[in-house]
């Protein structure tokens, strides 16, 4: 990036090399020490709670689903042109 100055000079703006290794050796540090977090402080579940955990996932994705396939079911959303759910069905019925 460059910076006008007066008597028509350009000025190159960026960082001093001192300032460009401080903030490598920062990012370093944060590299080092997410590191060390994750292997000596995270507590990782065992086998058998990402087991139960898997299992209850698929259940919850099964059940939202199902309840998805449900509510388009009764208001009729489908490519069927004689289908028009189970709402459509009342209203036809009564008019």
């Amino acid at each position: 990036m460059y910076s006008f100055q007066a008597e028509g000079e350009y000025i190159k703006k960026g960082k001093t090399e001192p300032e460009r290794l401080f903030r490598m050796a920062g990012f370093i540090t944060f590299i080092e020490e997410s590191y060390n977090e994750l292997v000596q402080k995270v507590t990782w579940p065992t086998w058998a709670e990402l087991q139960e955990s898997t299992v209850l996932v698929f259940i919850a994705t099964a059940i939202i689903g199902l309840l998805v396939f449900l509510m388009d079911f009764v208001f009729g959303v489908t490519s069927n042109p004689y289908w028009k759910g189970v709402v459509g069905f009342v209203y036809d019925l009564l008019t």
